[in-house]
């Protein structure tokens, strides 16, 4: 065993465990070059003060080609004087789209209010949706997208579900969710019919701040809404029961939407899985892992087999979990470097020397750099006796 444990360890290769750099690659102290100059804000574009006549096309490749936010400002208020002066949904997203990189949004809040004043051009709900993005994502002002949100029937604009939900998903991933239930409640006033995306953001915002009482409240106004729960409603529901130890009540659920019709994804096992993992029921995991390869439509990802492969290795089930590493990497699933590294631990505790050396091979195989103590742990079991022939293998490894 131990000879078949030494001629697998040979044929691996391992990367020297460090460099070091050539003397001549060191940074020489030469004098250094005097820094850039500042950039210049750009002059005024010569065709905006030319009397030819500009069409809107014309005016948004003259703003394209301009970076300088102030300059931005200063050059459309030389076109507002014009008498050809037409701007468009397009021009105006160009122009807050570069002083959003610039992080000028008091600028962008400026250009608004001229936009609400001068009542020269027809918006759209996609427009408002683009300027919401960039206050949200790009500008992380909160408070100031659920303002415009409010603002946009003083445009001629009622938001869509489409751009409702945006806010509502915005403001539960900033965890704003006293927020959530004000802007949730606005949908009437706004023109806004809260659909089954609507209501799934308010449940997934209660479950997050922790009321999940006040979610399967919501849950069971479904019906009363005109409603369907679909399998996100379910999913976001499983998965606070599962954080709260309540697999039971989520396996519940799990048969309700069989009752409803409602076909369940890989994520819904995703979360069973793993609430029956934090439990240690590996047994049940693996059931549920069958469960799906039955189901069609619904087969698993490699997030179910990792899952399943944790349960059972936490649950000492090696040679299992061996085997269900082995199905992995036949559909081309890469297991995680964790689940090789206490596979190994495992096997090296259990003195099964080839069983490691197959965990290391795996390992190298799938491109992960097995660490240094990783091998010793398996040459400390292929020579428990014999510290200087275990140093010899160590030289080797480093030495290929």
């Amino acid at each position: 065993m131990i000879c078949g444990g030494s001629k697998i360890l040979r044929r691996l290769k391992l990367p020297p465990p460090f460099s070091l750099l050539p003397r001549h690659h060191q940074i020489a102290h030469s004098a250094a070059s005097p820094p850039p100059p500042p950039d210049q804000p750009h002059r005024l574009p010569p065709r905006i003060s030319h009397r030819d006549w500009l069409s809107p096309a014309d005016v948004v490749r003259i703003f394209d080609d301009i970076t300088d936010p102030h300059t931005i400002v200063t050059a459309f208020n030389a076109y507002s004087k014009r008498k050809d002066y037409k701007p468009t949904e397009t021009l105006y997203l160009l122009l807050f789209t570069k002083l959003a990189r610039a992080r000028k949004f008091q600028l962008i809040d400026e250009m608004l209010q001229r936009i609400k004043l001068e009542k020269n051009c027809n918006l759209s709900d996609e427009f408002f949706c683009s300027v919401l993005k960039l206050y949200g994502n790009a500008g992380g002002l909160v408070d100031r997208v659920v303002q415009i949100l409010y603002d946009m029937p003083d445009y001629q604009v009622w938001p869509s579900a489409k751009t409702f939900c945006f806010v509502l998903n915005l403001l539960v991933n900033r965890r704003r969710f006293s927020l959530v239930h004000q802007v949730y409640g606005a949908a009437p006033k706004l023109g806004v019919a809260a659909d089954a995306c609507c209501v799934n953001i308010m449940l997934k915002g209660l479950c997050e701040s922790g009321s999940l009482d006040a979610a399967l409240q919501v849950f069971d106004e479904f019906p009363r809404l005109g409603l369907s729960p679909n399998v996100r409603t379910f999913s976001t529901l499983m998965r606070a029961l599962c954080d709260r130890d309540m697999v039971e009540e989520a396996f519940g659920l799990l048969d309700r939407m069989d009752t409803e019709n409602v076909d369940p994804d890989a994520i819904t096992f995703n979360i069973l899985i793993a609430g029956l993992r934090r439990r240690g029921k590996a047994e049940e995991c693996v059931e549920v892992l069958e469960r799906m390869m039955k189901l069609k439509g619904c087969d698993p990802n490699p997030g179910s087999y990792q899952e399943v492969l944790y349960s059972l290795i936490d649950a000492k089930r090696f040679v299992e979990a061996k085997e269900l590493m082995e199905r992995m990497m036949l559909k081309g699933m890469s297991p995680s470097f964790q689940s090789f590294r206490k596979m190994l631990i495992g096997f090296c505790k259990h003195d099964s020397v080839d069983d490691a050396c197959w965990a290391l091979e795996g390992m190298v195989q799938q491109d992960f750099v097995p660490k240094m103590n990783m091998w010793r742990r398996v040459l400390r079991v292929m020579f428990p006796d014999d510290e200087i022939r275990e140093s010899e293998c160590l030289v080797r490894l480093i030495e290929d």
